[in-house]
């Protein structure tokens, strides 16, 4: 996939497009369902697909202190975008100033001329341009105007529409099978691997700290079975905490990871600091507690990782 972050970067000789926009954040099942439309349409057309979304997201330009958590950073957001099967992908810096662009300008500047669209698709609800002034209809009306095509896509979803705002709900609840169930996929966080106070290595079970600059949305406070993906692309199951661990005073809110199960070294030699790590959401076990006494929650966290063993492994 072409990955472009501004106009210049868009080849001049480049053919029809048919396009799609929006902040696509999770790419969950319903943003899916929009790109592979987009996919085949182009494929139909004999012209490139592509993606326009934005950096950052316009929320927090326009609202910092009410924006929404993002459910995913901008290098997970490329990967799934790819894994559709589209051609390139159109990342624009949002601004103040980008954002007082009329639909006209931002239809004609960034999809008709630049990409030669030949058809954009969009869902019925779709809005762009200064103050969102723009719609389902004026995107009719510009393509008119400009040559090209609107496709509609229905909301897709049963009982919900599959939308970022549902998956960050399930997430604040702890809730992540049923965000798995909307994005199509198990809820993740990528980050760096730090050095903590190394509680968990003195009580017998080290941790993968991840950094506070990590992405991905934190989900609720509380234990989770999960997997951590290693720069090898080794996939290890993992019990996970989420939470500033109450047992002791004074400890952050961190997202740490502990692999289990490791046969081919012992678990204290395993050395994770300073790569750049997945960690996978399946299931929530417990939420996070307070215990008395150093023997309890060693016993709790014995109970954890047999637990998060008979989760993961038990189909296998």
């Amino acid at each position: 996939m072409d990955y472009w972050e501004d106009l210049g970067g868009i080849p001049a000789a480049s053919g029809p497009s048919v396009v799609t926009i929006g902040n696509f954040d999770g790419v969950h099942r319903g943003h899916r369902e929009v790109l592979s439309t987009v996919v085949k349409e182009a494929k139909k057309r004999d012209a490139r697909s592509v993606v326009i979304t934005f950096d950052p997201h316009p929320a927090l330009v326009h609202r910092p202190e009410a924006a929404p958590n993002q459910i995913m950073g901008l290098s997970d957001k490329k990967k799934f975008i790819e894994e559709v099967g589209v051609d390139a992908l159109l990342v624009l810096p949002y601004t103040l100033e980008f954002s007082k662009l009329t639909a006209e300008e931002f239809v004609t500047r960034y999809i008709a001329e630049p990409l030669k669209a030949c058809a954009v698709v969009v869902g019925h609800d779709v809005r762009f341009g200064r103050d969102n002034e723009g719609d389902f209809r004026r995107m009719q009306e510009l393509g008119e105007q400009l040559g090209f095509d609107v496709i509609g896509i229905d909301d897709f979803g049963e009982d919900r529409r599959c939308s970022s705002t549902w998956v960050r709900e399930a997430l604040a609840d702890g809730e992540v099978e049923a965000a798995a169930e909307i994005l199509g996929r198990p809820h993740r966080m990528v980050g760096e691997v730090i050095h903590g106070a190394a509680r968990g290595r003195e009580l017998g079970f080290p941790t993968a700290n991840l950094s506070p600059e990590s992405t991905g949305f934190i989900p609720a406070d509380g234990v989770y079975a999960g997997w951590l993906i290693d720069e090898g692309n080794r996939k290890w199951p993992a019990a996970i905490s989420v939470g500033s661990n109450p047992t002791f005073e004074g400890v952050p809110r961190q997202v740490e990871a502990h692999v289990i199960d490791r046969k081919d070294s012992g678990v204290e030699d395993f050395n994770l600091y300073g790569q750049r790590v997945v960690v996978e959401f399946v299931q929530r076990l417990r939420p996070m507690v307070a215990y008395r006494g150093i023997e309890a929650l060693v016993e709790q966290i014995t109970e954890d990782v047999e637990r998060t063993r008979e989760v993961l492994l038990s189909g296998q």
